[in-house]
């Protein structure tokens, strides 16, 4: 809780299985609530290594949506 309200860290992954624990220990728990990582089709473990370390909320993308969600410029 920051002030009150509750604070969510999202975690973008694509194939970050390699760095994904160091990167989860970092985060600053006094602070934050919860971790929400959404994981964009890697095509290693990442989402399983997500669960693996306490991340309980974990989104798998089927197919890489790449940055942005893959939003057709105008």
């Amino acid at each position: 809780m920051y002030k009150g309200k509750k604070v969510i860290a999202v975690l973008p992954a694509y194939n970050a299985a390699l760095t994904l624990e160091k990167t989860y220990k970092e985060i600053p728990f006094d602070l934050v609530d919860e971790v929400i990582l959404c994981d964009d089709a890697s095509k290693d473990n990442t989402s399983d290594l997500a669960r693996e370390i306490g991340i309980e909320h974990v989104i798998t993308h089927q197919t890489n949506k790449g940055y942005g969600g893959n939003q057709k410029s105008l």
